[in-house]
């Protein structure tokens, strides 16, 4: 009996469909990016029935200038955390960067001894940028090269680099600040501060780099899984000194604006802004542990968080309470963030 041989070829196999699961990942997380819409809905019904004033647009205004200088550092924390470390340090470089352009800059005469007068006006803001990055560039000498924990460095670093404006200033508050440091922070551009303007561009800069880069990819695979990241090609070392550069460039930046504002530089500037800003990234739905979250959840975070701090003022609420607030959104966004993402914070 023969045995009858098939001929027939093999069609060609299709190409295999995208996982479920990496698709419903990434529906999830478009819709994290909202999940507070609907409570900044909220926040702005319930300021309303408070006070008619709160959604007048020289109040909008006023909270959105309120935010705009800790906005940019909440989104440099964010930069930091998405890639599995966090940087307290930015407190302190938001005061003492801008406290050193000063020192330098501003005449004795002018401001009851304060100040050397070493360097013309027009170098203010690139000692402030400066001083952001030699900043951020020792932070990623001691964690990256040496590998020591970031945590206890940038804790550190916050102690160091407060005592040191502490000690430049005496204590005091340096004021008659050249032009080129109060512009920013004092001007308007369309009608809006200016400082509004920069900070709606950083972000808007931030949520391209970080979605659509290979750079923020790398951010988001780094703080995922560092080996995995190394064994996939990145270089990972190179990525975390330039992210804690970038970082501490932010947090210079955005003490230059409130400088700009406050038209002085006061011996505590940023002191507790640490507080707000990881509260406002936590509630953005920025992990502590790494490798998620969004610029766009920061951005929604602190807008939140303004947004009450507002509600509360125009209801009368003692600004004492600000800290007890800030704490209670850290806890709740932590155990949120628990239930909803399964996973344990480290």
């Amino acid at each position: 009996m023969s045995e009858t041989v098939s001929t027939a070829t093999p069609s060609p196999a299709a190409p295999p469909a995208p996982p479920a699961s990496s698709s419903r990942s990434l529906a999830v997380a478009r819709l994290r990016d909202l999940a507070l819409v609907p409570a900044i809905v909220a926040v702005a019904i319930v300021g309303w029935i408070v006070s008619p004033v709160f959604l007048s647009t020289d109040n909008i205004i006023n909270v959105l200038q309120s935010m705009s200088e800790i906005a940019i550092v909440v989104l440099a924390q964010t930069i930091v955390l998405i890639a599995g470390r966090m940087d307290l340090s930015l407190e302190s470089t938001f005061g003492l960067a801008p406290g050193i352009a000063a020192w330098l800059t501003v005449d004795p005469a002018l401001t009851r001894g304060l100040g050397l007068d070493l360097l013309p006006g027009a170098w203010a803001v690139p000692v402030v940028l400066l001083v952001g990055a030699l900043v951020g560039a020792f932070n990623g000498l001691l964690i990256v090269r040496f590998g020591l924990n970031g945590f206890i460095v940038t804790l550190g670093m916050l102690i160091v680099l407060r005592g040191l404006l502490t000690g430049i200033s005496g204590g005091q508050t340096f004021f008659a600040l050249p032009e080129s440091m109060t512009y920013l922070g004092s001007t308007s551009w369309l009608g809006v501060p200016a400082s509004i303007w920069v900070s709606l561009l950083l972000f808007a800069a931030g949520i391209v780099v970080l979605g659509f880069t290979r750079a923020g990819r790398a951010l988001y695979a780094i703080g995922g899984n560092t080996d995995a990241a190394r064994a996939a090609g990145i270089r990972t070392d190179r990525v975390l000194w330039i992210a804690l550069v970038v970082a501490s460039v932010l947090a210079a930046l955005a003490g230059l604006l409130i400088s700009g504002r406050l038209a002085a530089v006061p011996a505590a500037q940023g002191s507790g802004a640490i507080f707000q800003v990881f509260a406002a990234a936590v509630i953005g739905g920025v992990s502590l542990n790494g490798g998620r979250g969004s610029v766009f959840g920061a951005f929604t975070g602190v807008l939140l968080l303004f947004m009450i701090i507002n509600v509360l003022t125009l209801a009368g609420v003692p600004a004492q309470w600000t800290n007890f607030l800030n704490g209670t959104v850290i806890l709740v966004a932590l155990v949120v963030s628990r239930i909803t993402g399964g996973k344990a914070q480290t």
